[in-house]
């Protein structure tokens, strides 16, 4: 498969960013109440589907592993993938105990159907809009039927434009209309069950909503 260009840059610019990403976002969950009670939500949705080899959870585009970890907390038996090997090793070092591959979200090396549940936080931000469907598609792939999807992202300011380019620190980004990429996600084969929508504080340096999608693989 050739590795689309967008990958490439996203992957060297994390790994040039790996150390200070790292410190910078290792407790991110700390001051976030409501995004942890999703990821519990969706803790809880998973257990209950018992889909999947093992009920497995991949956290894709993982990062340094902290909310690998906290899935793992919430008793789910997960493992991160992510582009950026700097950014596995951080997280093999950090939590030797779990299981972390490099790995593109566009062609997973996961089988059909494995997977009890998928998290993409904040991970599709990166992958241009054109791209978006196949990735979605993967999604689709790896999950058991019953199993769920939860996707995190910005979203934009007008519900007719679906997606903007915003300025993000380490790689270009795009936001989303959260209506849009729900549409998408059907068209994928997941359906929409909830979704949470955060307003951003004031002491934000970017003043947009965040987003909190579940679906289910129909």
């Amino acid at each position: 498969m050739v590795e689309h260009a967008a990958l490439s840059a996203t992957r060297e610019a994390y790994d040039a960013a790996a150390p200070a990403y790292a410190e910078l976002f290792s407790d991110t969950l700390r001051d976030r109440p409501l995004e942890r009670a999703m990821l519990g939500a969706f803790a809880e949705v998973v257990r209950a589907s018992g889909d999947g080899q093992d009920g497995q959870v991949a956290d894709l585009g993982c990062g340094p592993g902290y909310v690998t970890a906290h899935l793992d907390e919430l008793g789910l038996a997960a493992f991160g993938v992510d582009a950026s090997p700097a950014m596995i090793e951080l997280a093999r070092q950090a939590y030797p105990g779990l299981r972390f591959e490099v790995g593109s979200m566009a062609a997973l090396e996961i089988g059909d159907g494995e997977l009890g549940g998928v998290l993409s936080r904040w991970s599709i931000i990166h992958t241009p809009p054109h791209e978006l469907p196949a990735v979605l598609a993967e999604f689709h792939r790896v999950l058991a039927p019953g199993g769920h999807l939860l996707v995190g992202f910005s979203a934009t300011e007008d519900p007719s434009h679906p997606t903007q380019v915003f300025d993000h620190a380490v790689a270009p980004a795009y936001r989303w209309s959260p209506d849009h990429l729900a549409g998408l996600l059907r068209k994928a084969g997941l359906v929409e069950v909830a979704r949470m929508v955060c307003e951003p504080q004031p002491t934000d340096r970017r003043q947009f909503q965040e987003v909190q999608l579940l679906a289910r693989k129909a």
